[in-house]
C-alpha cells in the first residue's frame, strides 16, 4: 500500500450561515507526499477541519483545486467522490459517530454496506482483536469506554483498507493510554505506507513527521518533526 499525494492549489473556502460568511480556508497552498504523516493543528476555528473535509471529497472549495493521486478530486461530481472515499478514505472523528442500537462488530462493518460477506467479517473480527476489542464484538457502544469507542471507529475506518487516513481531532475525548494507543495506530498505519492527515490541538499527540500550524486559514508554520523515540517520549 502507498497513501496517495494530495494538493492545494490557492484553496479557499467560504460557509453561509444563518446569514453569515465564514471564511475556513484563505488561499492555502499545500502539497502531501505519498505516505507522509502529517499534523494539523491550530485553534477552533483555524480550518482543520475543512482542510480534511477538502481532501477526503467530503467537501468541495469555493475556489482553487484540490487534487489527490494526481486526479482534480475538487471537480469531481458528487457521486465520483462519494465512490473515491468509500475505496480509499479511511475517516476518525472526535466523537466517534457509532449507531447506539448496533453491536461493536456491526458499528465496525457499516464501512461495507451492503457487503459484510465472509472475508468482510473476517477483517472486522481481525481488526477488532488487533485493537484489544475481541471481547467486546458484541457489545454495544454504551457498554464501551470512550477510549473502546474510539478503537471501534478506528476499526471502521480501517476496515476497507484505505491508503488515506483523515483523523480529525480522534484523541480528544481520551486519558492518556488510549490517546497514546490511537496515535500507535495511525503510526502503524502510515509505516505501512499510507497517508495520515490528523487535525488536532492536543499537545499529548507526537506521531507524525511533519507539522502544519494554521491560524485563521492559513498556513503560518510548516515544520518536520525530528524523529524522537519511545524512550525519550517517556
Amino acid at each position: 500500500m502507498t497513501g496517495p499525494p494530495i494538493s492545494f492549489t490557492d484553496v479557499s473556502k467560504l460557509y453561509r450561515a444563518q446569514g453569515r460568511e465564514i471564511l475556513a480556508l484563505r488561499e492555502l497552498t499545500l502539497s502531501v507526499a505519498p505516505g507522509e504523516f502529517i499534523e494539523i493543528r491550530g485553534a477552533s476555528g483555524s480550518g482543520k477541519s475543512t482542510l480534511l473535509a477538502l481532501a477526503g471529497g467530503l467537501a468541495t472549495p469555493t475556489a482553487g483545486r484540490v487534487d489527490v493521486a494526481g486526479q482534480p478530486l475538487s471537480e469531481w461530481p458528487t457521486s465520483k467522490r462519494a465512490a473515491f472515499r468509500a475505496a480509499h478514505v479511511g475517516y476518525v472523528f472526535q466523537l466517534f459517530h457509532l449507531l447506539p442500537y448496533l453491536s461493536v462488530v456491526d458499528n465496525v462493518l457499516l464501512a461495507a454496506p451492503g457487503r459484510a460477506d465472509r472475508a468482510t467479517r473476517e477483517r472486522a473480527d481481525e481488526l477488532l482483536d488487533e485493537l484489544g476489542l475481541a471481547t467486546r464484538r458484541l457489545h454495544r457502544p454504551a457498554q464501551l469506554s470512550a477510549g473502546e469507542r474510539q478503537r471501534v471507529a478506528l476499526a471502521r475506518a480501517l476496515l476497507n483498507r484505505p491508503s488515506l487516513l483523515l483523523a480529525d481531532e480522534p484523541t480528544g475525548n481520551l486519558d492518556d493510554d488510549n490517546a497514546q494507543l490511537v496515535v500507535d495506530h495511525l503510526s502503524a498505519f502510515h509505516q505501512r505506507g499510507g497517508t495520515v492527515l490528523l487535525a488536532t490541538h492536543d499537545h499529548r499527540v507526537a506521531g507524525a513527521g511533519r507539522v502544519i500550524q494554521l491560524e485563521h486559514g492559513r498556513i503560518v508554520e510548516d515544520s518536520l518533526r525530528p524523529a524522537v523515540t519511545r524512550h525519550e517520549a517517556t
